[in-house]
């Protein structure tokens, strides 16, 4: 790790984000913790961290606007992305957007300390021995669909033949399981 331990945790959980900043002080950070998406900037251009965790799900916004400008501002940020609702669609973004890394939760302090450090990619992953199920590939259509509007729902409910409100149904029920 370099010298600036200084990190960034954006999740609008409290719990969840008063435990990271616990954790990862005891690792030897300096934490600054953001509900939002405003906090998150106005934290990060007093404090200039060299790492951050941001989830991908914050109350009323979008964890990957929150990625795109911190690595505007910080073009040297380690982020890594967390969230308990995993897609190809938005873990390529994520990626695409500058994340070093993108981790479902639940997830070990230790995996995060790690993903901040890892340039390349794992060929050693396992890939699964079965495809995913019907349900799961349409989740991860909805997800790429909603990344390629911005995020937004009403022009994401229009190219895939929906209702907003059944888009918004659809959204906020759990991944589904494989």
């Amino acid at each position: 790790m370099t010298e600036n331990k200084k990190l960034l945790v954006v999740d609008d959980d409290d719990a969840f984000r008063e435990s990271m900043e616990l954790e990862f002080t005891d690792r030897g950070f300096q934490v600054f913790g953001a509900p939002d998406h405003r906090t998150a900037l106005g934290l990060a251009a007093v404090h200039r961290p060299s790492y951050a965790v941001v989830d991908l799900r914050l109350e009323g916004e979008r964890g990957l606007e929150v990625l795109k400008d911190l690595v505007e501002r910080l073009p040297s940020i380690k982020a890594v992305v967390l969230t308990g609702y995993g897609s190809i669609a938005t873990s390529v973004e994520a990626i695409k957007l500058g994340a070093r890394h993108y981790l479902t939760k639940p997830v070990d302090p230790e995996a995060i300390e790690l993903a901040f450090e890892r340039e390349r990619g794992d060929p050693s992953v396992l890939v699964p021995d079965q495809p995913p199920s019907l349900a799961r590939n349409e989740r991860e259509y909805i997800e790429y669909v909603l990344a390629s509007t911005g995020g937004n729902i009403s022009e994401a409910a229009r190219r895939l033949g929906l209702h907003r409100q059944s888009l918004q149904r659809k959204l906020r029920k759990y991944p589904p399981r494989r």
